[in-house]
């Protein structure tokens, strides 16, 4: 049996990391030659081209774009195999590439990470914020936070803790318009909607009746807070997460409605990469904050809800 070109494997994964041949050979050390008969020795073993190559550009075949993935986890497990031999005394050093919410990174990871680099003053994070879905191992993360319901996949997910959602609107857009009783009335108003969340607004009411709704309306946002403003000023109804409209709901510019029909809850995920094989840095960050947001305590704030 043929052992895999691990070498020329890497090789390939650190120029599509670095978008040129002459990159990745600065980066890992080796001259553009070597670097280049690597790729051309793994594209001979394949039987096919991984990249398109011309004078100003590179970029990878069709074939190559799902062989990079393979090509990139080939290599994290393979860095990780090295770190986690590394001596004790070093492994809490180094960078850890972190990925969560916009809106719930800033409340709530953001603090933790202020105390979880007191303790570990060696590690450096690099917190990326975003609503949109990140591909974990293309993009080189080494732990993500989702609030979804996950769908089967090889990442390892940890599910740390449920997440309250509401529907909420204005007081002065309910006397104006309203208040609906019922899911179904629903389709009666002005409904601000979440874009990075597809599909109908599902509820299970009374009786345990199920209740699905589509979101039409005024506004829709990639960002769970950017609807905030619109529906203070009265312009629909949203269905947001509790650490969103917590203060609001808290102060009265927001009430609840269909108290009754609560929105299904959804949960918190911390995912990593497929490999069981973390560097200790990555594993300290890990244990801090399923720690830390397992028992996330919603804010005390009344449900306020319209009648």
């Amino acid at each position: 049996m043929r052992l895999p070109d691990l070498e020329a494997w890497a090789i390939f994964a650190a120029v599509v990391e670095h978008r040129s041949f002459s990159g990745a050979a600065d980066a890992i050390g080796l001259s553009k030659a070597t670097v280049s008969k690597a790729v051309t020795r793994l594209e001979a073993h394949l039987g096919q081209s991984l990249f398109h190559r011309t004078s100003r550009r590179l970029a990878l075949t069709e074939a190559g774009r799902p062989l990079a993935d393979h090509a990139a986890r080939i290599l994290a497990e393979a860095r990780a195999a090295e770190e986690a031999a590394h001596d004790a005394a070093t492994a809490h050093s180094g960078r850890v590439r972190l990925a969560a919410p916009m809106s719930f990174g800033v409340i709530h990871v953001a603090p933790l990470l202020a105390a979880f680099l007191t303790l570990h003053p060696g590690i450096e994070i690099d917190l990326h914020l975003s609503d949109a879905r990140v591909d974990i191992v293309a993009e080189g993360f080494d732990v993500a936070l989702r609030i979804a319901e996950l769908p089967d996949s090889s990442l390892r997910a940890r599910r740390l803790c449920t997440v309250a959602a509401f529907i909420v609107a204005a007081p002065a857009y309910l006397a104006a318009h309203g208040i609906p009783g019922h899911p179904a009335q629903l389709g009666e108003h002005r409904l601000l909607g979440y874009s990075n969340v597809t599909g109908p607004w599902r509820f299970r009411g009374p009786g345990g009746a199920d209740v699905a709704v589509r979101a039409q309306g005024p506004l829709t946002a990639n960002s769970g807070e950017a609807l905030v403003p619109a529906l203070i000023a009265g312009l629909g109804i949203a269905r947001l997460p509790d650490f969103i409209v917590n203060p609001h709901l808290a102060s009265g510019a927001l009430v609840e409605i269909l108290a009754d029909w609560a929105p299904a809850p959804i949960a918190l995920h911390l995912m990593t990469p497929p490999s069981p094989l973390r560097p200790a840095r990555v594993e300290a960050l890990i244990a801090f904050l399923a720690d830390r947001l397992r028992d996330r305590a919603e804010a005390a704030t009344p449900r306020i809800s319209a009648t």
